[in-house]
């Protein structure tokens, strides 16, 4: 049986076909295949947003010779002198430096840009990248609101060009066999997906005084279409992610990777019905606006999928801190960053137990899969072809809208439904939830 199993493992991992990326390549083997790359076939990429996934993206992308980082936005001059030194050091030239993305986009020479800004400023980076004429690798979720959403994937039919959204579990390898594995039906009847994030690591968020905002920072610029109000140290870079004014929380910062895993390989879209609870139950009293601990529960055609998370614990389902688990009658499938299994469910047959489907140990993933994701963008612009994205605007969408029917969901506190065909909810309320909400003058764009 061990045997068989291992067999069966390899034969999966052989057939995988995933190409892995350095992790780290020196200055002089990236200038020696920089030669072989003509100027016609290399790619000028611009970053706005230049801190935490921003430049975690641009980095993957410089590990691609063909790849040139040429500009750099940012409404922090501290950012953007620190990534300016990294690209130096990475590639021997200084990227030009902008505080106004829009400058950055009236450069000609500029192929694609990578969007790292806090989720409220998705829709208008995009938009505007877009109407300039150049490709985007936005990082997710896609945006703050379902409006926006839609408003996206409407400007991509508009411009057409590539989009990758940087959910970058769809170029794992782990999960395009566990989602292979679930279509064969081996799992036979499954009426449960769960998806979830325990995040043992997330401590509470101090409350702080309102200040002034850093020397070298254009708050205002920060702030864009959210709501005006005084600087505080709290919401600004990575903790914007939990005031409901940037950002959704857990529900869309991890969900959208879970959620586009699960309803992929279920071939759903959409949910009839949702609904949420849960609050500050861990720390009740920090800065954070959003829940650090919630359960949603949505209804498809056939099955029902549970969004759960947690902060300051890591005691996820079936051991791991996050993960998908596909619950059929045969068997269980758990997948996640650190791989895939199957746990079989057994039967009685003639007073013995005996698996219902074989059970497989953990299939460990090969490659960088975030580095695989950057590479495909680039492979799919040097194509043309936005069939060969792994992660295109309307898969991204999806993730996005339903992690935000979670959010509207719990903040409405009641169980609400979708009209599928009329792409809205049921409720007026909750309709009024997922429209976007821009201030300070900005508007939302017209396409």
């Amino acid at each position: 049986m061990n045997t068989r199993r291992k067999f069966i493992q390899k034969s999966i991992l052989a057939t995988a076909g995933m190409t892995a990326l350095p992790n780290v390549i020196t200055a002089e083997h990236l200038a020696a295949l920089k030669k072989r790359v003509g100027a016609n076939d290399q790619l000028n990429i611009g970053l706005i947003g230049c801190k935490g996934m921003g430049w975690s993206n641009m980095n993957s992308h410089l590990l691609l010779p063909e790849v040139n980082c040429v500009a750099l936005a940012d409404i922090d001059q501290s950012v953007l002198d620190q990534r300016s030194a990294n690209v130096e050091e990475l590639r021997g030239k200084k990227p030009k430096q902008y505080k106004d993305y829009r400058k950055m986009l009236e450069d000609k020479d500029i192929d694609a840009v990578i969007i790292g800004t806090p989720d409220h400023w998705h829709c208008l980076n995009l938009i505007d990248s877009l109407s300039a004429g150049k490709h985007a690798y936005v990082e997710k979720p896609l945006a703050n609101s379902i409006e926006e959403c839609n408003l996206m994937v409407k400007a991509a039919e508009r411009y057409g060009k590539i989009i990758q959204v940087g959910q970058w579990q769809r170029s794992g390898s782990q999960y395009a066999q566990a989602i292979d594995f679930v279509k064969t039906g081996k799992l036979g009847n499954i009426r449960l997906v769960k998806t979830w994030a325990y995040q043992g690591w997330m401590n509470p968020v101090p409350v702080k005084p309102n200040g002034t905002p850093p020397p070298g920072v254009d708050y205002d610029m920060w702030l864009g279409p959210a709501p005006s109000r005084a600087f505080n140290e709290n919401r600004f870079h990575f903790n914007f992610r939990w005031f409901w004014d940037y950002a959704g929380g857990l529900m869309t910062d991890w969900g959208v990777h879970e959620i586009d895993i699960a309803l992929f390989a279920m071939g759903v879209s959409a949910p009839k019905s949702i609904m949420a609870s849960g609050g500050k139950l861990a720390y009740p009293d920090d800065a954070s606006e959003t829940p650090d601990t919630l359960q949603t529960v949505y209804e498809y055609d056939g099955f029902n999928m549970l969004w759960e998370h947690a902060t300051g614990i890591d005691g996820g389902n079936y051991g791991t801190t996050e993960g998908i688990a596909f619950i059929g009658n045969n068997g269980t499938l758990v997948v996640n960053r650190g791989g895939w299994k199957v746990i079989a469910e057994t039967e009685n047959v003639n007073g013995q137990r005996k698996e219902k489907i074989e059970a497989m140990e953990l299939v460990k993933p090969e490659g960088n899969a975030q580095q695989l994701h950057c590479k495909n963008f680039v492979d799919s612009i040097k194509a043309n072809d936005p069939s060969m994205l792994k992660c295109g605007i309307k898969t991204g969408s999806v993730a996005a809208i339903n992690a935000h029917m979670g959010n509207v969901a719990y903040k409405l506190g009641k169980k609400i439904y979708w009209d599928a065909a009329k792409g809205a909810f049921s409720e007026s309320e909750a309709n009024k939830i997922a429209k976007a909400n821009y201030n300070n003058g900005w508007k939302l764009p017209k396409v």
